[in-house]
């Protein structure tokens, strides 16, 4: 007799391994599914993308190890489309995107999920370091445990129709040593192998290189200004250059200066003081209340507005429109276009978007 049936996402790597070790051992009839989503056909050496053959092989091992079958579905196509082919045009516009909102919310729980509940099962677990609670309120996501790995940042596009049908197995345990060591009695190869860092599907972390490649056109050279207008030197792309940015500016300066402006339309990246960087309030557009319910007026709670930023106290005011403005009680250093920013109260993930507008 099993729970249910779970297709559980595979990459290859020591949380997904665990996590499907854990679900098999629960009881649950488990299918790796690994997501093919991109070629890779242009590999260079020293620089790893994702879905390479060692990642597949590394989870196709880890299913045969647990005694479950293996499955790998090519995802490329919509990868391009929802992922990559938006990534490239946030920062030709002067965004700073974040990828791993849009592949979750497309691909991961978007697609895969889909394909899951189509073939029957019902649950796709992950790796991720979140939770997934219910009660009569309907259905709630939290941080994980695990406050330096927690991912529910990367989340917050999950409706109620999706949690219901989405597992996280890792949520309430830490990662060093908990998972590792897990991984380790279960033999697992990957009990060592390094996390990834950075954007998965860009090679070397260059993603000036990667846009410059994808699109056939190099980023023009233009004015690096003060915040008079006065030129100070030149840069070699408005692209390499994000908000708050400090070091490889490329001018001498007799004081500390940063990024506070990139506009890709004239071409010039702005410098100024850091106080230029600071800001408490902000529209954020394509918001998802994880409720599913639009609270009727100002929610007093905490956001960040990026991943690695502690919660900091704000007050989130739903717009007619759909978009939300959020208020907080002291100023923020740089935020930024295109990024996410997220919702909680306590440990819950409210709701978040994306930032679209600085006040």
């Amino acid at each position: 007799m099993t729970f249910g049936r779970v297709l559980v996402a595979m990459s290859g790597g020591v949380d997904s391994s665990v996590c499907a070790r854990l679900l098999v051992d629960a009881g649950y009839e488990c299918t790796g599914a690994t997501m093919r989503l991109a070629t890779n056909e242009d590999d260079r050496p020293g620089e790893r993308t994702c879905c390479s053959t060692d990642d597949i092989a590394d989870a196709r091992q880890a299913c045969w190890d647990a005694g479950i079958r293996h499955r790998v579905f090519d995802y490329s196509r919509e990868f391009a489309r929802d992922v990559i082919d938006p990534f490239v045009a946030a920062y030709e516009a002067g965004l700073t995107p974040n990828p791993c909102v849009a592949c979750n919310r497309h691909l991961k729980f978007g697609a895969l999920l889909d394909l899951a509940l189509e073939l029957g099962y019902d649950h796709v677990a992950t790796g991720h370091y979140a939770r997934v609670t219910h009660d009569d309120a309907g259905w709630h996501l939290l941080k994980g445990v695990d406050t330096r790995k927690d991912q529910s940042y990367f989340l917050f596009g999950l409706t109620q129709e999706r949690l219901a049908h989405v597992m996280f197995p890792l949520g309430g345990m830490l990662k060093d040593p908990e998972v590792r060591e897990l991984a380790a009695s279960y033999g697992l190869t990957s009990a060592s192998k390094k996390d990834s860092e950075g954007i998965c599907f860009v090679p070397g972390g260059d993603h000036l290189r990667f846009i410059e490649e994808r699109t056939g056109r190099e980023a023009p050279e233009g004015d690096i200004l003060d915040t008079e207008g006065n030129v100070l030197g030149r840069h070699q792309g408005a692209l390499r250059y994000t908000l708050g940015q400090r070091k490889g500016l490329g001018v001498a300066c007799a004081k500390p200066v940063y990024v506070c402006k990139v506009d890709t339309v004239a071409n010039t990246v702005t410098l100024g003081d850091e106080e230029r960087l600071m800001a408490n309030a902000f529209i954020a557009s394509e918001w998802n209340w994880v409720s599913g319910q639009v609270p009727a007026g100002p929610v007093r709670a905490a956001a960040k507005v990026r991943y690695r930023q502690p919660d900091q106290p704000c007050v989130a005011t739903p717009l007619a429109d759909g978009r939300v403005r959020l208020e907080f009680d002291a100023p923020q250093r740089a935020i930024t276009p295109g990024q996410a920013t997220v919702l909680y109260l306590g440990d819950e993930v409210l709701g978040g978007g994306t930032i679209e507008h600085v006040e």
